[in-house]
């Protein structure tokens, strides 16, 4: 019989590997990425006191008017650019990148050009 590879739990297991070795903190904080089939979610974390200081989605109201007739690419650039637009504004300059497990092409590849078109540092 063969069995059918879960594809989110190997993602899971290398999310876990990743964070072993990344850390957000006060001064650097780690700005995480969930992919679903049709949306992105971003949020940038303080891991030491365990809180979200600025998150964003494809799902916010205002972004959903603003990603219509875009493709989910160029979806995931502009809500790059919005979550980098929050956090410069919450005086956070610099993050560490959490790609959650997702290889760093397509979607992903392309919130983390956006981040850095808005002004993140990683």
């Amino acid at each position: 019989m063969i069995k059918k590879v879960d594809r989110n739990k190997k993602r899971q297991k290398r999310h876990l590997r990743m964070r072993n070795h990344i850390q957000g903190t006060p001064e650097r904080p780690r700005l995480n990425v969930f992919r679903s089939a049709s949306n992105i979610f971003v949020q940038v974390i303080d891991d030491t006191k365990g809180v979200t200081l600025v998150s964003a989605s494809s799902i916010d109201k205002d972004l959903k008017e603003k990603a219509e007739g875009l493709n989910k690419t160029e979806t995931a650039k502009m809500i790059g650019q919005e979550v980098a637009k929050k956090s410069l504004a919450k005086g956070i300059e610099t993050v560490v990148f959490d790609r959650g497990g997702y290889l760093y092409h397509g979607r992903v590849k392309s919130l983390a050009d956006g981040a850095r078109e808005g002004g993140l540092k990683f």
